[in-house]
């Protein structure tokens, strides 16, 4: 099982980088390219309709500005998408991209994370698969309850 992780722009790597980096982690394998909503539109059609025949169950997309990608792959695909709105230089403090990729119509849903929350993405990406992956799954407990070690110790640590 792959993971496909695409973003609109090479602006938005040290983000989505983040969704990579959690699922390697995992051990998932991810294709990771550019595919802009608006300026590689065939690019965009041709990767929507055809990811599900590639070896991938979740995409993750992540966008910019008026972040049209996540919800166009999510029209055009059978397979679960999740958009990273990204915070970039053309944004309006990132409610565009978050708004562009939270507001679908019905019928089109995507898993929406928070501004820059590639990682979370990753972490769903990684459920998603774990739902009919023992291996996968075993490691998100694990995960799991390394982030409650995490807590417990910085607990301790303060009331020292």
């Amino acid at each position: 099982m792959k993971i496909a992780i695409i973003m609109g722009s090479i602006s938005d790597m040290p983000v989505m980088q983040e969704a990579i980096d959690i699922l390697k982690q995992f051990d998932i394998e991810t294709e990771v390219d550019i595919v802009s909503a608006h300026r590689t539109p065939e690019k965009l059609f041709d990767f929507s309709k055809n990811a599900h025949n590639c070896g991938i169950s979740v995409i993750i997309a992540g966008a910019g500005g008026a972040a049209h990608l996540p919800g166009m792959v999510a029209s055009l695909s059978p397979l679960p998408v999740i958009g990273v709105p990204i915070k970039s230089s053309n944004s309006i403090d990132g409610w565009d991209s978050v708004l562009s990729i939270l507001q679908m119509p019905s019928g089109v849903p995507v898993a929406t994370v928070a501004l820059n929350g590639a990682k979370n993405a990753g972490i769903l990406g990684a459920q998603i698969i774990g739902g009919s992956d023992k291996t996968v799954l075993n490691k998100i407990i694990l995960y799991k309850e390394s982030l409650k070690e995490a807590v417990r110790e910085a607990s301790e640590n303060l009331k020292k």
